[in-house]
């Protein structure tokens, strides 16, 4: 089975960790929730929760807790000190050969790396500026921004990553004055090619639980959920 926690940390880390007594402390330097999120380590006591509490802190970042499905004890923990849940997660996922089964269109997709300035422009109108482009950059192991198209306008961008057999889209960004006329399924398709080019069996991507739009695009697609995570935030 697909370890979601370490796919995820290595397609969208953090800018630097810290032990802190049971506690994994990710330093996001503003590139996200979860890469500013502390998340156990080793077994723990509620006494303990105040040491990440002051070392997120400390970093200038705002309690924030990342809750697996293994987290039940925690999650009920920071509940009973006033963390309220925040931002549920899906992930979805398919055989990237099935994903890739379909060719987009010609010119309507593209790999590249790095991105290109009408990618980083299309990030920053969908507010994906510098501190999340960073963590594009220090990503280690292959990875590659997908340009769409829309007739001869640029459209859309995602960001993807592999490592062993899988691969994990992020930052999908369709500008909102060009929705809805098939940049979305280009860039997937596109994706799946390049992360089997990678020969990454499985793509996995994340999604807001609330954003029932994209959900619907991923179903249709032949994704699904496979895993979920959420926050707590005080």
């Amino acid at each position: 089975m697909t370890d979601l926690v370490a796919l995820t940390e290595s397609t969208w880390p953090p800018a630097a960790t810290h032990a802190v007594g049971p506690w994994l402390i990710r330093e996001g330097c503003g590139g996200g929730q979860r890469v500013s999120a502390a998340s156990p380590a080793a077994d723990w006591q509620d006494a303990d929760i105040s040491k990440a509490e002051v070392a997120m802190q400390d970093l200038g970042q705002k309690p924030l807790f990342v809750i697996w499905p293994k987290d039940g004890a925690l999650d009920a923990a920071l509940e009973a000190r006033g963390y309220r849940k925040h931002d549920p997660v899906v992930i979805y996922a398919a055989a990237t050969a099935d994903l890739a089964a379909k060719e987009p269109p010609f010119l309507s997709s593209f790999p590249h790396w790095p991105p290109l300035g009408i990618a980083r422009a299309l990030w920053a109108e969908a507010g994906i500026g510098p501190a999340r482009l960073a963590v594009m950059d220090r990503v280690t192991v292959a990875k590659t921004a997908i340009l769409g198209r829309t007739g001869d306008r640029a459209a859309g961008v995602a960001f993807v990553a592999a490592t062993g057999n899988c691969a994990m889209l992020h930052a999908l960004e369709v500008s909102p004055a060009l929705r809805r006329q098939g940049t979305a399924h280009n860039i997937l398709w596109a994706a799946a090619r390049w992360s089997l080019d990678q020969r990454a069996a499985e793509m996995f991507l994340l999604v807001t639980e609330a954003n029932s739009n994209a959900r619907h695009l991923y179903t249709s697609l032949g994704m699904s959920v496979v895993g979920q995570y959420h926050y707590r935030v005080k």
